[in-house]
């Protein structure tokens, strides 16, 4: 059995149903190199991708060249899936290798055909797609909570906090580098050194590189 089987999409779901799942939304893999774009705004998708290797961001890039990070989407993670089941709808976000990457695209169009059935697999899929839009909508409006405090300390902290929560660990990586993690929590990448230097000084955190460690008085 294949690793990304065990993916929340194919929960519940026999082997053989995976592979039906597979032929029937006309799954194909595709590798990505770093920074590669893999969606672009302003395009329609009909796919939606797992990811199988790497990782992956959504991107706000606007023509002034100004870049906003919404999330960061690992191994075994999906995106793309609201856009792929509107179908219609155009993309506000770009979808970037944040590494080099491998995706296993699938064509929503087929599951939309048997709606009416009562393909097991496709219920089961269905009920998973559900899963996994709950799961993003809870993401998401933990941004909102992160980039919604006024000074820079406090959308730091704010994130530091839900990361440890999540870890359920005070020592942990994130999945950012200084400038993406800047991007993120949409704050300038010098001042967002300044203040993690003053929360290391004052034993709040300890941090390097992208290891972070939260300190208790």
């Amino acid at each position: 059995m294949k690793s990304f089987y065990h993916s929340v999409i194919f929960k519940d779901m026999t082997e053989e149903e995976i592979e039906i799942c597979l032929t029937e939304l006309r799954a194909t893999e595709k590798a990505y190199k770093k920074d590669e774009m893999i969606l672009m705004a302003g395009d329609t998708t009909e796919r939606f991708g797992l990811v199988l290797e790497g990782s992956v961001t959504i991107e706000s890039n606007d023509i002034w060249g100004s870049r906003t990070i919404l999330s960061h989407v690992g191994n075994r993670q999906f995106f793309a899936e609201t856009y792929a089941l509107l179908e219609d709808e155009t993309l506000l976000v770009d979808v970037r290798a944040n590494e080099n990457c491998r995706i296993l695209f699938f064509r929503i169009g087929s599951l939309k055909s048997l709606r009416s059935s009562n393909e097991l697999w496709a219920m089961k899929f269905i009920c998973n797609m559900l899963e996994i839009s709950a799961y993003k909508n809870v993401v998401l409006s933990g941004r909102s909570f992160h980039i919604s405090p006024r000074t820079i300390r406090e959308r730091i902290l704010s994130y530091l906090n839900t990361v440890s929560l999540q870890k359920h660990s005070t020592e942990f990586d994130i999945p950012f580098d200084r400038q993406q993690l800047a991007d993120y929590l949409n704050v300038d990448r010098s001042a967002l050194s300044n203040e993690l230097s003053k929360l290391q000084r004052e034993g709040i955190i300890s941090c390097r590189k992208n290891h972070f460690e939260l300190l208790s008085h």
